[in-house]
């Protein structure tokens, strides 16, 4: 726990390291064998790679520049034709759902599509629904290299909340580290305004 997202990353059994500089990575890498040797885990040396400047992990792709869409996935994105019914909408959603956080106002985007997964809605694929079907594609393709950011330092959000829905923008030493972002839930169409923008709050805040 102690080195968790301070320079460890981990996923049920994969385990990412990762440093600013190769000196901290070598003090690093030492620390996270150390636990392993500590509690008698073992990795299997065939599967580990070290010194990298770019990995890929988890569907991101990892470098000194920050975080990126690993394209390889993008192309599943790419190549997903319309979709016919409201169970092609839900996995559609589901898998581009995953990179939100690289696509800012995501829940506007997304809006005609989602209307028609509400219940006794006529399935119909509007333009609109087109629309908003290709601009997610589009965004994956150009989406923007998300900064890494460092636990120890402060950081800056910018909230906005409309009468569609809330979002917001994480920031760190001026560079994006994510957006995130949501559609209103039926009953908080009818807060005022100032319930509004501090719902929008709460919700940056919990995320």
């Amino acid at each position: 726990m102690e080195e968790l997202d301070k320079f460890a990353v981990v996923s049920t059994d994969d385990i990412l390291i990762y440093s600013k500089t190769e000196k901290e990575y070598s003090k690093y890498l030492r620390v996270a064998l150390g636990r392993l040797q500590d509690h008698q885990l073992y990795a299997k040396f065939s599967k580990c790679e070290s010194w990298l400047k770019e990995v890929a992990f988890l569907g991101h792709v990892l470098s000194e520049n920050g975080v990126a869409v690993d394209p390889s996935k993008v192309q599943d994105v790419l190549s997903w034709v319309q979709p016919k019914s409201v169970t092609d909408i839900r996995s559609f959603l589901r898998l581009v759902g995953y990179y939100c956080m690289f696509i800012e106002n995501f829940f506007k985007i997304t809006k005609p599509m989602t209307e028609l997964l509400k219940k006794n809605v006529k399935f119909e694929w509007f333009e609109e629904c087109e629309v908003a079907f290709q601009t997610l594609k589009y965004h994956l393709t150009t989406t923007p290299i998300l900064a890494q950011s460092n636990v120890h330092n402060s950081f800056d959000i910018y909230c906005d909340a409309s009468c569609f829905g809330l979002s917001y923008v994480l920031i760190q030493e001026g560079c994006v580290v994510a957006y995130a972002s949501r559609q209103l839930k039926s009953y908080e169409e009818n807060y005022p305004t100032h319930d509004i923008d501090l719902a929008t709050v709460v919700h940056t805040l919990k995320i």
